[in-house]
């Protein structure tokens, strides 16, 4: 049930985010589109948070699995369910996009995480990954504390939604905002072309920032066996 929760979970995610980046980005800009991902989460998070912790994010999946917060089997299988979730909503979105005419899908048009000359601020491939090292590591943080033992139960969702809408927001003009390695595996497999040979930068950057936000988390709390998940999120 829980790997169920985390598949729905980022297909919920990505279809409500990517959904508003590729059907109405042009209307409601980067304010609109990192509050839907921010709000879809926190959403999620009352929804699912007791099932499987709402996770949704393979960068906070490995942040708990090196805060002694999830077994190594259980984050192996919650990070399968987070891609295959994500896939299944930016396919959904992928048939809803084509039915408007004229949409032939690209890796320009389908909300694709990209960097140099595909950063929507040609931003360079360093720029790109320490953003999404940065930033990955913000909202990893957020929930490794948010949902600590010792935090009040029961509002962890709030703070980070919060958290992914803001980083969404800075990291939009650089990358077009992964902070998710499902969330750009999703549009990029079904595309194809550069999207692909630049997926590696998404899946790796965030992972490195949930790498670094589990090593803080550890230091402050100054113990392996601090803190039982609760409801999550990412």
């Amino acid at each position: 049930m829980k790997y169920a929760a985390e598949l729905f979970g980022t297909f919920v995610l990505v279809s409500a985010g990517l959904g508003t980046a590729v059907l109405a980005g042009g209307r409601v800009g980067a304010v609109g589109i990192s509050l839907a991902f921010g709000l879809t989460l926190v959403a999620m998070a009352f929804a699912i948070g007791s099932i499987s912790g709402c996770q949704l994010n393979p960068a906070v999946t490995l942040g708990m699995l090196l805060s002694k917060r999830i077994k190594a089997g259980h984050a192996a299988g919650y990070m399968a369910a987070q891609v295959v979730g994500a896939i299944v909503g930016a396919a959904l979105i992928l048939v809803i996009a084509k039915g408007a005419p004229g949409f032939v899908p690209n890796p320009d048009n389908f909300g694709i995480n990209g960097y140099g000359e595909h950063s929507p601020g040609h931003y360079t491939l360093l720029a790109s990954f320490l953003t999404e090292a940065l930033f990955t590591l913000l909202l990893v943080i957020t929930v490794l504390f948010a949902t600590d033992e010792r935090e009040p139960a029961g509002f962890a969702g709030l703070p980070i939604g919060l958290a992914l809408a803001v980083t969404n927001l800075a990291a939009i003009p650089v990358t077009n905002a992964s902070i998710n390695p499902a969330r750009s595996i999703g549009p990029a497999v079904l595309v194809g072309g550069w999207a692909v040979e630049q997926l590696w930068l998404f899946i790796v950057a965030p992972l490195v920032g949930g790498i670094a936000a589990a090593g803080i988390y550890m230091t402050f709390k100054g113990s392996a066996g601090t803190g039982k998940q609760k409801g999550a999120g990412a």
